[in-house]
């Protein structure tokens, strides 16, 4: 058969002591973010030398908070938005299995077929021409809120249900913070740890 190890018993779950949003919330001072007419070089500039410390951990933003000139939140960038809104002019405008042929290294491993139609000087061109674009081209709207008093199991249940990372914080129309999926993980292995 198998070895059995002896597994040390533990107490059961108890969900009534799990935080809430407040507990693990990011404050809005302390998050990136932009504005809407920000140019894509700005946006990747804001999430590179960013930086976040959450309780003893250091990580790296994965999405910016997009903010419009009256401050209010107009919506979130993530890292693949600016990677797709920087795709240069000359492949957005081709078919998909036609993009994809050029980057294709089962076709060329030396990818020296992108070499002969694309020259990388063409590519630095184009990618310094799109990152003037605006990030307001490239957002993605905000689908759902918490409120500071709901349970961190709601926060789960929207970023599950959504497929979404990231989740403002609000106070009626006042966005106070936000709070990262890789936060309520971490909540999550507490209570089960």
């Amino acid at each position: 058969k198998g070895l059995v190890i002896p597994m040390e018993k533990k107490e059961p779950l108890r969900l009534g002591n799990m935080e809430l949003v407040s507990e693990i919330m990011i404050p809005l001072d302390k998050y990136p973010w932009v504005r809407v007419t920000d140019t894509l070089r700005h946006a990747v500039s804001t999430i590179e030398e960013a930086s976040l410390d959450v309780g003893l951990r250091r990580s790296l933003p994965r999405v910016l908070l997009v903010l419009d000139h009256d401050d209010q939140l107009v919506g979130l960038v993530r890292r693949r938005d600016i990677m797709r809104g920087l795709e240069p002019d000359y492949l957005v405008n081709q078919p998909l299995a036609s993009r994809l042929k050029y980057f294709d290294v089962g076709v060329d491993p030396h990818l020296s077929e992108l070499a002969e139609q694309v020259s990388l000087e063409r590519v630095a061109k184009e990618l310094w021409k799109q990152g003037n674009r605006p990030v307001g081209d490239v957002l993605q709207p905000i689908s759902t809120t918490l409120k500071l008093g709901d349970p961190i199991m709601k926060a789960v249940y929207e970023m599950v249900s959504l497929n979404e990372s990231l989740i403002p914080v609000v106070d009626g129309d006042e966005i106070l913070g936000v709070i990262r999926s890789v936060d309520v993980f971490h909540e999550l292995a507490k209570l089960l740890g």
